[in-house]
């Protein structure tokens, strides 16, 4: 890669100028290329690739107001700095509605000249990064609305690809936040049900009696306010898919009614006498580790392996490398637009602390992160200052600093995460991490709180 600040090119008819701004500006870091007049410079532009064009206005023959327009219909991918006399600021602000992105006074001082080419280097940068990041976002649509493209994603398109025309059930899994429902979504629009409906229902959401009305309908009268009959979601969603999120929460008493309509194919209304067949393909999913919930006597092992055909874990957003980019591109798009401020991107500061990041929570953290720092920018790009303190003063190492007591930790922290660091060294086996821990695995589980309950075993899925 190139140490230069960026190859321009200068358009200037007065020879002592040329000659003051070569040598300046090469010295400065830059690759000048100069030329005496418009109808010299323009054809240039055909054939080389600059990163600025520094032109004065006043020149005999075209001059620098009709050779910006000409670029910016032409190369509108390069930015132009315009030179001009005090005398001449009209004409200076009338190149700047014509698309010049800045303009420099005479006489010129090259240290403040280069701070500016500087600044329009990194704005074509910035333009070209934003192309790049859109055309990769256009592929997008072809995995069903998923944006990355990292190894770990890719797995997770070639599954839903190999599966989403089989009626089996499928089980999704992962940490909060890294995208469950449209995982789901994805396998229902690349199915042969995608013209059916897509019902989906929040297992935790709602208390257990009106979770039973709500999944299999109910007969009037057969509860105090069920005034009328009412339709079930596996009858709507009847020629398509039937979504249960967090089944994990589903209360114990209701799984064998769930167990049994998965198993018949028909559902029978609280307090009906009448089965119904359904004809609906079921995706669930959870957050929580079914197998140790299994194990504890929350969850039924026969309704588990029901649902668990086919296994899709979603991989943690911090195992997603430079997805964290694409998606955080996508996001400032969308809240840009919606809030009608000119937003582009991300500067390179605010991007690496977004890499640097670990995510817990994942996908959805971000995107609220990135919602808060379009709404407090005043800038093309989001900054460093734009993002959450968390972020910003987020440091990967999590020794414990002696000098600084908010960096101390309690022991059952500092348990929790060597555990933590144990779980990714094997690469999320539970059986060897507690081999190395010398604990079984409800022991591991108990002390992460939980909080990574959706961890991959890599030596245990059934």
């Amino acid at each position: 890669m190139s140490a230069t600040k960026g190859r321009i090119l200068v358009v200037e008819d007065e020879r002592e100028m040329r000659a003051l701004l070569e040598k300046g500006l090469g010295r400065r870091g830059f690759i000048p290329t100069v030329r005496g007049s418009a109808e010299e410079a323009f054809p240039l532009l055909e054939t080389e690739d600059f990163d600025t064009v520094l032109t004065d206005l006043r020149m005999p023959g075209m001059d620098g107001l009709a050779l910006c327009e000409r670029i910016v219909l032409n190369r509108p991918d390069i930015p132009v700095v315009v030179l001009t006399a005090f005398g001449t600021l009209e004409t200076a602000v009338a190149a700047i509605r014509a698309g010049a992105y800045d303009f420099v006074t005479k006489p010129v001082d090259v240290d403040a000249l280069a701070l500016v080419l500087e600044r329009a280097v990194q704005h074509r940068a910035l333009r070209e990064e934003v192309r790049r990041l859109r055309q990769a976002l256009g592929d997008a649509s072809a995995h069903g609305g998923w944006v990355g493209e990292s190894p770990a994603l890719r797995r997770v398109y070639e599954l839903i690809e190999r599966v989403a025309d089989s009626d089996t059930s499928v089980l999704i899994t992962g940490e909060s936040g890294t995208g469950k429902e449209v995982a789901a979504r994805a396998l229902h629009a690349r199915g042969r049900r995608h013209a059916g409906p897509f019902v989906a229902i929040n297992c935790a959401a709602m208390p257990e009696q009106l979770l039973e009305s709500e999944l299999f309908g109910h007969s009037k009268g057969a509860f105090t306010d069920a005034k009328a009959a009412r339709t079930g979601l596996f009858i709507k969603a009847n020629g398509g898919t039937l979504f249960l999120d967090e089944v994990g929460e589903m209360p114990l008493a209701l799984q064998p009614k769930l167990l049994r309509a998965l198993q018949e194919r028909t559902v029978r209304p609280v307090g009906g006498d009448t089965e119904l067949p359904f004809d609906a393909r079921i995706v669930a999913a959870t957050n929580r580790d079914l197998e140790l919930a299994v194990e504890e006597g929350r969850f039924r092992e026969d309704l588990y392996y029901r649902l668990n055909v086919i296994g899709l874990e979603l991989p943690p957003l911090r195992a997603r490398g430079n997805d964290v980019l694409l998606l955080a591109q996508r996001f400032v798009e969308h809240f840009a637009s919606r809030t009608g401020k000119r937003v582009l991107g991300l500067s390179p500061a605010a991007a690496q602390r977004l890499l640097a990041y670990t995510w817990p929570g994942n996908v959805r953290e971000l995107q609220n992160c990135i919602e808060r720092a379009v709404a407090l920018t005043s800038y093309e790009q989001l900054t460093v200052e734009d993002l959450p303190e968390r972020i910003r003063d987020y440091r990967a190492s999590s020794r414990a600093q002696t000098d600084d007591v908010s960096e101390l930790v309690s022991l059952e922290e500092m348990e929790r995460r060597y555990i933590q660091r144990v779980l990714e060294a094997v690469g999320g086996s539970r059986t060897l991490a507690s081999r190395i821990l010398g604990v079984d695995r409800k022991t591991i589980y108990r002390k992460l709180g939980r909080r990574n309950g959706a961890i991959e075993d890599k030596d245990e899925k059934p």
